[in-house]
């Protein structure tokens, strides 16, 4: 960790903040992210880009959170280096740095008013970026294939005998597996831009309130069905248990006021097939997450792990694959009336 800051001490060079002080900032496991703190109120987040994504995906961000800050909506904005460039190449990473938004963020709900002020808040982003126009560099294409996800689980199912937990991981597979012959069907609908990773944590509340800012970690933005956003969003917001947990539950108390902030905001302006296929993308989401990672409890070669919880990366994503599919069963005991929460909302 010492030598990540001091790499990011000569990163900050490029922004004329070499004098700035630093320290570690949230938990996420992705980016790796720190405050920088220039004296006085300047404040801003400097960001060393997981090497998933292009560079050029901040070219993405930069639209985009130009396009919501034309709208009147809260967002982050990239901070151009010295040089004028957007991001900072050094030590084979690409760095940004990143206006600072005072909020703070939550690894699970833990109130109806959270969970619709973050129906709320993504309600307002879809309508915000619905007119926006641009070629995402990073489009992220079969991102929610959830065939081909299915797929890859049972060849890495046939290849991975040799891995130590494999008996442990193979019949949490082929559960999967199972429950994953009777997912629905969803109707074919228009691709829009979405965030692409709206889960509970990627939004901003007020510090010491319930009112939701914003959506952060704009990486994944892309173009795709609304109900994928969706149901990814209810999977993650209505799991009062969060994701790393043995065992997930569906919460019909998160699930209403989700809905209900969400539908606040689109009513006017979702469609009929959207809104009445959340229910089934939420299930499609559910089990097409805990397939991958399933397959990555075997392969340990995508996700990112928290360490300092589990002994290896396999174990995390055992822990992750098993909670996805509980909710998903946890889901669909309450399918009915799930729908007619939908129905009451739109």
């Amino acid at each position: 960790m010492v030598d990540d800051c001091n790499t990011a001490k000569s990163v900050l060079a490029g922004y004329g903040l070499e004098k700035a002080r630093l320290s570690p900032l949230g938990n996420g496991l992705i980016n790796q992210t720190w405050l920088v703190d220039n004296g006085g109120s300047e404040c801003f987040v400097l960001q060393r880009v997981n090497a998933i994504f292009p560079a050029a995906v901040n070219q993405d961000i930069d639209v985009l959170t130009r396009h919501l800050e034309a709208k009147g909506l809260v967002t982050c904005r990239l901070v151009p280096a010295s040089s004028g460039a957007l991001w900072v190449e050094h030590g084979n990473n690409v760095w940004r740095l990143l206006s600072r938004i005072e909020g703070v963020s939550h690894d699970a709900l833990t109130s109806a008013e959270q969970a619709r002020e973050a129906g709320s808040v993504l309600g307002r982003f879809h309508r915000a970026v619905s007119d926006l126009e641009h070629q995402f560099t990073n489009p992220r294409p079969g991102i929610h294939d959830t065939a081909r996800h299915l797929s890859f689980l049972e060849d890495t199912l046939t290849k991975r005998t040799d891995h130590p937990d494999y008996a442990i991981v193979a019949k949490l597979g082929r559960q999967i597996l199972d429950i994953a012959k009777s997912l629905p069907l969803l109707p074919p609908v228009a691709d829009r831009v979405v965030h692409g990773d709206p889960k509970v944590n990627n939004i901003l509340f007020e510090p010491g309130g319930n009112h939701a800012l914003c959506l952060v970690d704009l990486d994944t933005i892309s173009r795709m069905p609304l109900p994928l956003e969706l149901g990814d969003a209810m999977r993650s917001w209505c799991n009062p248990t969060g994701e790393d947990y043995w065992t997930g539950e569906f919460s019909a108390e998160l699930f209403i006021p989700s809905i209900e902030g969400y539908a606040e905001q689109t009513r006017d302006w979702i469609t009929a097939e959207e809104w009445a296929s959340i229910v089934p993308a939420t299930h499609i989401i559910l089990i097409e997450l805990a397939a991958r990672f399933c397959a990555d409890a075997l392969n340990e070669s995508y996700f990112a792990w928290d360490p300092e919880q589990f002994t290896t990366r396999s174990e995390h994503n055992q822990v992750r694959a098993t909670g996805q599919l509980t909710e998903a069963r946890s889901l669909m005991a309450q399918e009915k009336e799930l729908k007619a929460i939908v129905r009451a909302a739109f």
